[in-house]
């Protein structure tokens, strides 16, 4: 009897460690490199669970579908590797990155600003655009939304602040290419803000931009007034017409 007392207790206890293991290695995997090798690559994975808490969280869940979403796997310590990070893209992409956009985010102390890079949200003079910027604590796209992104170094004023639809240069800017005015006429302005969300209305809101931008500008802002094909500047408050003349005649381009 006491022999057979020992085997189940053995017996259960096995069973219950392969079992533990069996569940053990939905989330801890190691998989085949190449087929036949005797290489391995590692797999990390989290159950779907929509009770999760932080899912009440809108900086978690903004952009996901919990149902289908995976939770937050988390590491308690410094990533380090010698060679790189990389975010690809899959076959449903909607849930494994935020709108099948994001590929990064990074928060500061608020818990609510945050540096985000995504790619293809938007496809702009026929090309797909990979974007860059620092939200504030509002969601939404207005131009409250969005911090400055300083590029450069980490001085004040200096370097180059970068936001919704201003950019400060406290640097020097040598081009070497064409420098080309704003294009700006009556089809370009709209003098009252457009209500609802500028990325929806982003045609209208731009207009408003081109308009608050000249109507608030500085002296020594300049533009092409395209309807009347002058170059204006602003001086002591005012908009006065720039001076131009025809090239002498030894002088051709031939583009």
């Amino acid at each position: 009897m006491m022999k057979f007392l020992c085997f189940l207790v053995c017996s259960l206890l096995t069973i219950s460690m392969l079992r533990g293991q069996d569940d053990s290695s939905k989330y801890f995997k190691l998989v085949n490199g190449g087929e036949g090798s005797n290489k391995y690559r590692i797999e990390l994975n989290s159950d779907v669970d929509t009770s999760w808490s932080k899912w009440h969280h809108r900086g978690y869940s903004f952009g996901f579908d919990p149902s289908q979403t995976p939770m937050y796997t988390q590491v308690n310590g410094i990533l380090s590797t010698p060679y790189m990070i990389q975010v690809r893209g899959n076959e449903m992409e909607k849930n494994k990155k935020r709108w099948g956009y994001h590929v990064f985010e990074g928060f500061a102390q608020d818990d609510n600003s945050r540096i985000t890079m995504l790619v293809n949200k938007h496809v702009e003079l026929g090309k797909p655009v990979a974007e860059m910027y620092y939200y504030g604590t509002e969601y939404n796209h207005s131009a409250l939304a969005y911090n400055w992104f300083r590029i450069g170094s980490d001085v004040r004023q200096h370097s180059y602040l970068f936001s919704r639809d201003q950019a400060i240069f406290y640097g020097s800017l040598t081009l070497s290419n064409a420098l080309t005015l704003g294009r700006i006429g009556s089809d370009n302005i709209l003098e009252k803000e457009p209500e609802g969300d500028s990325e929806k209305y982003y045609k209208e809101s731009a207009k408003y931009v081109n308009y608050s931008s000249l109507k608030d500008s500085e002296d020594g802002t300049i533009f092409y007034d395209k309807d009347n094909d002058i170059v204006v500047i602003k001086i002591k408050g005012k908009w006065m017409k720039l001076a131009v003349e025809p090239l002498p005649e030894n002088i051709n381009y031939k583009f």
